[in-house]
C-alpha cells in the first residue's frame, strides 16, 4: 500500500532563551493509507510534538515530512493551511467547540471555511456523521446543553466533515470515563472501516492501543518499539 504520511529523519529542537532542548530525535516512520495506528507514550515523551509535526501545525527542526505525497518543507501558512483542512481532521482531548452555536453548525464550519458555503451533498454526510455518532436526536441542540462524550462526538463529526485523507487523535478519551472512550474507540474503527480514513491515534492509555492494527511507542524522543497487530 502507498504511504500517506512519511517522516524523514525528523528532530525537534525547542529554545528557549540560551537553552535548546531536544525532544524528537531522527525519527523516520511511514503511515499506509487507510491504516489505524496508535502512537503511545508518557507525558513528555513526545509524542504530541510528532503529531503536531505529522498535522503541520509545528515544523521540524531537521528532517522532511511528506503528507499525501507532497513535501511540506518550504510551504507557506496559507499553503498549509489549505492542506490540512482538505487533507486532516483533528480530534484533541479538548473539543474546541464554539459553545453559542448548535453541534450541527459547530460540525458544518470546517466546510463553510473550504467552500464558503454548505451543500446538499454536505448536509447529508453532516447527517450520517451525527447518525453514525448517535448524536442524530441532539444534532441541533448548543453545545452548552450536550454531555463530554456527546461534545467529543460532535467533535469528531467536524473532523470528518470535509472527508479528510487522515484523522489526528491527540488524547482524544482522555476526559472521558471508560464507557466513553470506548464507544470513541469503536466509533474510530468503523470510520476507519466504512470510509478507509487513516487514523493515527496518540494517548497515554494502552486501553485505547488495543483498538487500533499497530502501536508505536516512543520514549524520550525516540521510536522505542513498532509493532503491527495484524
Amino acid at each position: 500500500m502507498d504511504s500517506i504520511i512519511e517522516l524523514i529523519g525528523v528532530d525537534k529542537i525547542y529554545t528557549v532563551g540560551s537553552v535548546e532542548t531536544q525532544v524528537l530525535f531522527d525519527i523516520n516512520l511511514s503511515f499506509e493509507k487507510g491504516s489505524c495506528t496508535s502512537i503511545i507514550g508518557t507525558s513528555g515523551s513526545g509524542k504530541s510534538t510528532l503529531m503536531h509535526i505529522m498535522g503541520t501545525l509545528d515544523t521540524p527542526t531537521a528532517g522532511s515530512v511528506v503528507i499525501d505525497g507532497q513535501k511540506t518543507d518550504g510551504l507557506d501558512g496559507n499553503a498549509l493551511a489549505v492542506l490540512r483542512n482538505q487533507t486532516i481532521g483533528f480530534v484533541f482531548q479538548f473539543h474546541y467547540l464554539l459553545p453559542e452555536f448548535s453541534a450541527m453548525e459547530n460540525v458544518l464550519i470546517p466546510s463553510m471555511i473550504k467552500n464558503r458555503k454548505v451543500d446538499r451533498q454536505t448536509l447529508d454526510r453532516a447527517d450520517k456523521l451525527f447518525d453514525m455518532m448517535g448524536l442524530s436526536a441532539v444534532k441541533h441542540y448548543l453545545i452548552t446543553k450536550m454531555s463530554g462524550g456527546q461534545q467529543q462526538r460532535t467533535a469528531i463529526a467536524r473532523a470528518l466533515i470535509n472527508n479528510p485523507k487522515i484523522l489526528l487523535a491527540d488524547e482524544p478519551t482522555g476526559n472521558l470515563d471508560s464507557e466513553n472512550s470506548d464507544r470513541i474507540c469503536s466509533i474510530f474503527r468503523n470510520i476507519n472501516q466504512e470510509f478507509g480514513t487513516t487514523f493515527i491515534v496518540v494517548t497515554h492509555d494502552t486501553r485505547v492501543a488495543e483498538h487500533t492494527d499497530r502501536v508505536i511507542t516512543i520514549k524520550d524522543g525516540k521510536i522505542e518499539s513498532d509493532i503491527n497487530r495484524i
